[in-house]
């Protein structure tokens, strides 16, 4: 989601090489399914293919792509349909401030992507934002369920716990000098230990630290069995995976909506971080974990 962003040069060369992709009104049942460039993309992308191939059309997967490549693609008709988070729209491609609750943040973009003929719909309980980790273990013994809890605990034992944080995140007002603001309380100098986010959960596991920085749906929460302590007062944005989709796509196939709504209801964040672990942790395949899952569930027939 929050992915290093290409280069102008290279983006205008990959949409020239998508412009020949766009499937609308090439005749036929025929769509484009659109992705970014990481596991959960991958799936969310290879489930609705599925649900859409059962139903007649033909797909086109366009996947792989930076968050402003396929944003690009699909705001000039190059792909048709995409997953896309709420977060990641109002803040990174329309400059706006964050908004707290999930339902007023899905109307807003829905309400500014209008100018851009993109049709929001379907938004889902996966929500891929930031989140504070513990061992499961230790929280329990802490008694720490929620950032409250940890925010009173710090202020009853000042200098114990220590976190690992990528650098920004450590010292952006959207990151911990907000978390400590929102929440009362503060860590002290040297206890938090700035490492490259790929490194923060493994901290933990490690010992080396007792919190960590993370992504809600990220599969090592599942693989060193960790908790996320709950945001009780909503600090940090929710980036509620939804899907997009071309004006003139969704009044032409308006069934879209319809196929595409049970797979948004079951999913949620748990749900994604399972299965983004069958893929990075076990080593699956992105297209038989998507299909086993869509079986299983009952919105795949075969």
């Amino acid at each position: 989601m929050r992915r290093k962003l290409l280069s102008g040069f290279i983006i205008v060369v990959i949409l020239s090489l998508l412009t020949s992709c766009s499937t609308v009104g090439i005749g036929g049942k025929q769509i484009s399914v659109g992705g970014k460039n990481y596991t959960e993309q991958y799936l969310l992308s290879e489930m609705t293919s599925f649900l859409l191939e059962e139903e007649g059309f033909d797909v086109k997967q366009m996947n792989n792509l930076s968050s402003t490549v396929v944003r690009k693609a699909l705001e000039n008709k190059q792909v048709d349909v995409m997953w896309e988070y709420t977060g990641t729209a109002l803040i990174t491609y329309m400059g706006q401030d964050t908004i707290a609750d999930p339902v007023k943040a899905f109307e807003k973009v829905k309400e500014i992507d209008r100018k851009n003929d993109i049709h929001w719909m379907n938004m889902s309980n996966v929500n891929n934002t930031y989140a504070l980790a513990m061992k499961k273990e230790q929280a329990k013994e802490l008694g720490i369920q929620s950032i409250s809890d940890l925010a009173g605990y710090i202020n009853e034992n000042p200098g114990e716990l220590t976190i690992a944080s990528d650098a920004e995140f450590a010292n952006r007002p959207d990151g911990i000098p907000g978390v400590e603001k929102t929440y009362g309380f503060e860590f002290q100098t040297g206890q938090i230990k700035q490492m490259d986010i790929g490194l923060t959960q493994r901290a933990l596991n490690n010992g080396q630290v007792d919190i960590s920085v993370a992504f809600e749906t990220d599969p090592t929460i599942v693989e060193y069995d960790l908790v996320t302590l709950e945001d009780d007062k909503n600090f940090f944005p929710p980036y509620r995976a939804a899907v997009t989709i071309n004006e003139d796509v969704y009044e032409k196939y308006p069934e879209v909506k319809e196929i595409t709504a049970p797979l948004a209801e079951k999913l949620t964040s748990d749900i994604m971080r399972k299965l983004n672990y069958k893929v990075d942790i076990e080593g699956n395949p992105v297209s038989i974990v998507a299909h086993d899952w869509l079986v299983e569930n009952g919105l795949l027939k075969k």
